[in-house]
């Protein structure tokens, strides 16, 4: 099993505790405490950032991993597959077993060729987990085609292919598998990154489907919303919150890969530093009916004493920013 130390931070406790006695205490002593002993995983966008926390995760937990990564820059440019080469070599001097595999996402034969990059090594394909990403952050009325595209292409035709590949395999194979896909918080809007947004959301109706459509196959899947600290975020056009790093989210994913998460699928989780949370599920909230056919002006009458509206948060997010910035600017003028 591939050796990995990590530090946790003063006042941090370990909360995967156990006591002596327990089965999982029993199976650490036995040397069998990895969650995912024997599995193959492919990990797109693997190079750096959370791919490669993730990747080192899976390894140290007993995986066999495929590192996926062109190693492009943040908007796509410049392709090269040293990165993928390099967190390999880191891998197996830790005593794991990987593979570098330098292919592009956005095309249905480098997703086949990532997936059949384990299947061709070790024999099978036990979980994909779809990371890489790029940005072309503009405003909607300032967005080009190609940016659109480029964007759109990366994350969710970047999902799909690999997606795709993978859950031809595992529905026959026995034990399944697990897809991870990786959406953002942005998939309930953005501000300027429409095309991220948008690419994100798809991502999560993505999840769902292969959710419903895999299920009897013994295929789950889920997805991931991280906040952590990365090249990408870097680039979000706001103040966030909350903010982790790429170590805080691997945790995750790797139970999500784990035979402890089999009854979990359909899901989209947030993770970011100490804190996980679910995201619900899709539903309407309210109706109102007519007496035959609706008019405008009875929907103008009706619309908003009955239904309503499900107020967008983002907006009241915004609101409260611009009322600091108003103030923050009446206090510096009277200073």
């Amino acid at each position: 099993m591939f050796s990995s130390s990590v530090n946790l931070p003063e006042g941090r406790r370990d909360v995967d505790e156990h006591p002596a006695d327990s089965p999982r205490a029993q199976e650490e002593a036995a040397g069998m405490s990895g969650f995912l002993d024997g599995k193959v995983v492919a990990i797109t966008g693997a190079g750096g950032g959370i791919g490669r926390a993730v990747a080192l995760a899976a390894a140290a937990e007993g995986a066999r991993v495929v590192v996926a990564d062109i190693g492009v820059g943040l908007a796509g440019e410049d392709p090269k597959s040293e990165v993928a080469e390099a967190l390999v070599a880191e891998i197996e001097a830790g005593g794991g077993e990987a593979v570098a595999v330098g292919e592009s996402v956005t095309t249905l034969a480098g997703g086949e060729r990532i997936v059949a990059a384990g299947v061709e090594r070790w024999g099978s394909i036990d979980g994909v987990v779809a990371i890489a990403g790029i940005l072309r952050e503009r405003m909607l009325f300032n967005m080009s085609e190609d940016e659109w595209d480029a964007v759109v292409e990366t994350h969710l035709k970047g999902h799909f292919t690999v997606f795709r590949a993978a859950s031809a395999v595992m529905r026959k194979q026995a034990g399944g598998g697990s897809l991870v896909a990786f959406t953002s918080g942005a998939f309930a809007g953005s501000i300027a990154q429409a095309n991220y947004a948008a690419a994100k959301g798809g991502i999560v109706s993505l999840v769902r489907s292969a959710a419903a459509g895999l299920h009897r196959y013994g295929v789950t899947a889920n997805a991931v919303a991280p906040v952590a600290r990365t090249r990408m975020s870097a680039n979000v056009p706001m103040n966030l919150a909350e903010m982790g790093d790429p170590e805080d989210v691997a945790p995750l994913v790797v139970y999500l890969l784990s035979d402890r998460a089999r009854h979990v699928t359909g899901q989209v989780y947030t993770s970011v530093g100490p804190k996980i949370a679910v995201w619900n599920q899709p539903r309407e909230v309210r109706a109102v009916y007519a007496d035959g056919r609706w008019t405008p002006e009875a929907i103008a009458e009706r619309l908003d004493s009955t239904v309503g509206q499900e107020r967008m948060p983002l907006l009241d997010q915004l609101e409260a920013y611009r009322k600091a910035a108003e103030e923050k600017a009446a206090a510096a003028g009277s200073a």
